[in-house]
């Protein structure tokens, strides 16, 4: 295992939520925004309303710039980011999840929360020195964020639509 549970899905759904501002934008609705927190169920305070999901929408540049920037630029973006949280550190058990840490309260806004476990899932990016498992999608029409979990470092694309698309056009190219 390369990071714990809890940094994995944290890191999974910020590139997610970077990716959902790639065209076309798949977080519009507040429909696309539940089935957002379906597939990333937060804990915590969540008014699912217009205003939550426009301050989650404004999230994701910065959540893109955190996940993309090199070493020492990253450890800027988390001090950034450390300093626009109001922290309640508290360790939690909950949903199967064994004991974690939650950097804020769960009454607090839930980009706020969202911003928070990015800073704390990318600060255990830094200090192991696994930057090069977050990057952009080798396909030359796309520039979704990567994140490779994998044991092999083999993941080089940001979903399986550019995967299938690379693939069938090499197979096309070697048919040729």
């Amino acid at each position: 295992m390369i990071f714990t549970d809890d940094t994995a899905e944290a890191m999974r759904a910020a590139v997610h939520l970077a990716n959902s501002a790639q065209d076309p934008d798949t977080l519009v609705t507040r429909a696309d925004f539940d089935a957002f927190l379906a597939e990333f169920p937060y804990t915590g305070r969540i008014d699912r309303d217009a205003d939550e999901l426009a301050v989650v929408r404004a999230l994701r540049p910065r959540l893109r710039r955190m996940l993309l920037a090199p070493r020492d630029d990253m450890v800027d973006e988390i001090n950034d980011a450390f300093r626009d949280i109001v922290f309640d550190a508290h360790v939690v058990r909950h949903d199967g999840a064994d004991w974690h840490l939650h950097a804020v309260a769960d009454d607090r806004p839930l980009a706020e929360r969202i911003l928070a476990e990015t800073a704390m899932a990318l600060l255990d990016v830094v200090r192991a020195d696994e930057g090069s498992r977050l990057g952009v999608c080798a396909d030359d029409d796309c520039e979704g964020v990567v994140l490779d979990l994998s044991r092999n470092r083999s993941r080089r694309y940001c979903s399986v639509a550019c995967t299938n698309r690379n693939a069938v056009a090499a197979y096309r190219a070697r048919q040729r």
